[in-house]
């Protein structure tokens, strides 16, 4: 493959060392001083929780609930190129190793893992997949807090290979999670099992690129509910219980050219369902508040890079362990171009190790920037709005994307 080496790069600085030049229209003027959001104890908590009850309570049961009617099917892809689901016979054991594969993408959620299937699995349910389990019980069960998803699904996560422009293609829906897992340990630290899943992922698969897809919340007001962020970094920004892990703050980069030959295709794709974030469709509902967002109320279905259009090289992925979101007070576009729950994990695993895979985050925003002149708990509620009613086909755009540069990447191998 005809790409650059991988490296990992970290910066150990609070402050942010880029300057934002990503054009941006917000509601209030800038402040002089760069602010970021800080949080009392209490709201912390409401916080931390409120990250529970979405991604992998009742909310996202809720979310589950409803799109039961949400399908994706007979995408019109170039020709050639469409995904297909390769099963592996006989079935493999959970306890097996993963198979050798090209490139892994991984999600998290089960709406999530709905909608990949509907893109990269046409055919495949996610509820068909295979499930992943070694090293489970004696490996990993200890170290996984008493709220984490794989203490009632007993695995690590589930899979299957489906091949795009000739490249097998482990697509993987997680069950560990660094929110959810933590568990304080004896010297008061929290456990973070996800990133020896990772690398025992990449042990057993061997890929030479491994994407971390799906949902994510908006930072800056020039994108839009549905857009999709591509960033070659991470960064950890946490506040609660890994507020004071080492590695809070760093930033991880991954060195690698990533291919575009098909980014109009998914555009193109992407835009056959932005119909679908417009309300028209269910799950109905209004925004708690009609000025939610500080986006216009269009949906372009667009994918951003960072290191293009005015967006910094290396312009990172924020990892926070609250539910935590963009506004147009925190400034948070000064730190990354989105924010979610996982991905500086990979790039803290491939830091370890000594060839590592490159990797990429292909994030899509299933909620926009918020309006930070509204009260706080309204601000919640609006973020919370967007990510259950259209987290589903949000994803579906970034499994569009996702399917783009697999399919770029064949060209080059």
């Amino acid at each position: 493959m005809a790409i650059l080496r991988n490296t990992t790069i970290q910066q150990t600085k609070r402050k942010p060392l880029v300057r934002r030049r990503f054009s941006s229209a917000r509601l209030p003027a800038r402040r002089a001083e760069t602010h970021f959001n800080t949080y009392a104890p209490a709201d912390l908590d409401r916080r931390s929780d409120l990250a529970t009850h979405l991604k992998y309570g009742p909310g996202a049961t809720a979310l589950l609930a409803a799109t039961a009617r949400a399908m994706v099917k007979d995408i019109p892809f170039p020709r050639g190129l469409a995904p297909a689901p390769a099963p592996i016979h006989p079935a493999p054991d959970p306890n097996d190793s993963l198979p050798h594969v090209d490139v892994i993408a991984m999600m998290d959620t089960a709406a999530e893992a709905r909608a990949m299937a509907g893109v990269l699995t046409p055919g495949i349910r996610d509820t068909d997949w295979y499930h992943y389990a070694k090293n489970f019980q004696k490996q990993f069960l200890p170290l996984i807090g008493p709220h984490g998803p794989s203490r009632m699904s007993r695995r690590l996560g589930s899979y299957f290979v489906t091949e795009i422009n000739k490249l097998k293609v482990l697509v993987y829906k997680t069950e560990l999670h660094m929110h959810e897992d933590a568990l304080q340990l004896k010297d008061g630290s929290y456990s973070l099992p996800i990133k020896d899943m990772l690398a025992q992922m990449i042990a057993d698969a061997k890929p030479r690129v491994f994407l971390t897809t799906g949902t994510s919340g908006g930072v800056y007001c020039s994108m839009h509910l549905g857009d999709v962020v591509v960033s070659r970094a991470a960064r950890f920004n946490c506040m609660k219980d890994f507020e004071t892990a080492p590695f809070n703050h760093k930033i991880f980069q991954s060195n690698w050219t990533i291919p575009v030959s098909y980014m109009a295709d998914a555009q193109k794709l992407m835009r056959n369902y932005a119909t679908y974030l417009t309300g028209r469709y269910e799950p109905k509902g209004t925004p708690p508040n009609p000025k939610c967002g500080c986006s216009p109320e269009a949906y372009p279905a667009q994918i951003h890079f960072d290191g293009k259009e005015g967006v910094p090289a290396f312009h990172p992925i924020l990892t926070t362990d609250i539910f935590e979101f963009g506004t147009t007070m925190n400034n948070l576009d000064r730190l990354g171009m989105a924010v979610e729950m996982d991905d500086a994990c990979l790039g803290l695993a491939c830091s370890e190790m000594n060839a590592p895979p490159h990797w990429a985050c292909v994030r899509n925003l299933s909620d926009p920037t918020i309006n930070g002149q509204l009260d706080q708990k309204l601000q919640e509620s609006c973020a919370e709005y967007y990510y259950t009613k259209f987290g589903y086909w949000t994803t579906v755009m970034s499994a569009l994307a996702t399917w783009a540069i697999v399919a770029g990447l064949g060209e080059t191998s």
